[in-house]
């Protein structure tokens, strides 16, 4: 049994991982807060120019743009948004499980497929099992803006353009709520179904023509997509570092009162053996 002394070391270091715990929670709460208001002030932007490509799409059968027509798939991207920290509980293992899962199912040669990362994890992950990675970026901030992904979004979207790709599929965690992140996979390329978000109806006038506004609208489209992606795997990304971080000051709290209890009983039975001596020796003395 511990002693008295290695119990009572155990209870302050415990205590003192618990207010480390709460604080980090307390940090996590609040930029989760903000990134939840980031994720949902973007949707409009991108439901906007969703129903504008839409609308040309509906308008113009002749219309046409690479992007938006499937074709053979010989070589397939793989866009995952993972964290660059840790402390974040099943947050990435969930994405990457899912990664691999697809890759197993679908491919048999690396030359299959290629993989873009964003998050040290990620990257870390596929680059010990030596799994193909095109591009990649690390330490992107807790509260990113377009200008930080914009480099790598176009130059994803521009592999599908020139036919390195023929299709990119996009991993990453969904924002539901505080407590609920939902492990997503999504087909970012070719776009399909997207005259069904538009009106034909809609009053737009297109100048020089609708093919050229076509071309410019949906690479954007595309990085939009992306970069509204990360956004919300940032809020999924602190409510999980959040809930890990309230059960790891749950389960502090829960081993300091195993430990008091520990402690209280070892201390009640080293005075009771104190008092058993005293009196013993009394005893010897009469």
């Amino acid at each position: 049994m511990a002693s008295l002394r290695d119990l009572k070391a155990r209870i302050d270091s415990t205590g003192k991982t618990k207010k480390i715990t709460a604080a980090m929670e307390m940090v996590s709460a609040s930029k989760m807060g903000k990134a939840e208001r980031n994720a949902k002030g973007f949707v409009p932007y991108s439901d906007k120019i969703q129903e504008v490509v839409a609308s040309i799409a509906n308008s113009n059968s002749d219309v046409t743009h690479p992007m938006l027509q499937k074709r053979k798939v010989k070589k397939t991207a793989y866009l995952i948004i993972t964290s660059d920290k840790g402390l974040v509980g099943a947050y990435n293992s969930h994405v990457l499980k899912n990664l691999v899962q697809t890759i197993e199912e679908r491919h048999k040669d690396p030359s299959e497929y290629t993989i873009i990362v964003m998050g040290s994890k990620g990257y870390d992950f596929c680059r010990k099992r030596n799994m193909p990675i095109s591009n990649s970026i690390l330490g992107v901030s807790d509260q990113p803006h377009y200008a930080d992904i914009k480099e790598l979004a176009s130059e994803t979207v521009q592999m599908y353009t020139d036919g390195e790709i023929d299709e990119l599929i996009l991993f990453y965690n969904h924002y539901v709520s505080a407590i609920s992140q939902v492990a997503t996979k999504r087909q970012l390329l070719p776009i399909e179904n997207i005259a069904d978000h538009g009106n034909v109806n809609s009053d737009y006038e297109y100048e020089p023509n609708q093919e050229e506004i076509l071309s410019v609208l949906l690479p954007q489209y595309a990085e939009s997509l992306i970069f509204g992606a990360l956004l919300d795997a940032k809020a999924s990304e602190h409510a999980a570092s959040m809930t890990a971080m309230k059960n790891a000051t749950d389960n502090a709290e829960e081993l300091i009162d195993e430990l008091s209890l520990h402690y209280n009983r070892a201390r009640q039975a080293a005075i009771t053996q104190e008092i058993t001596e005293i009196v013993g020796g009394a005893a010897a003395l009469e």
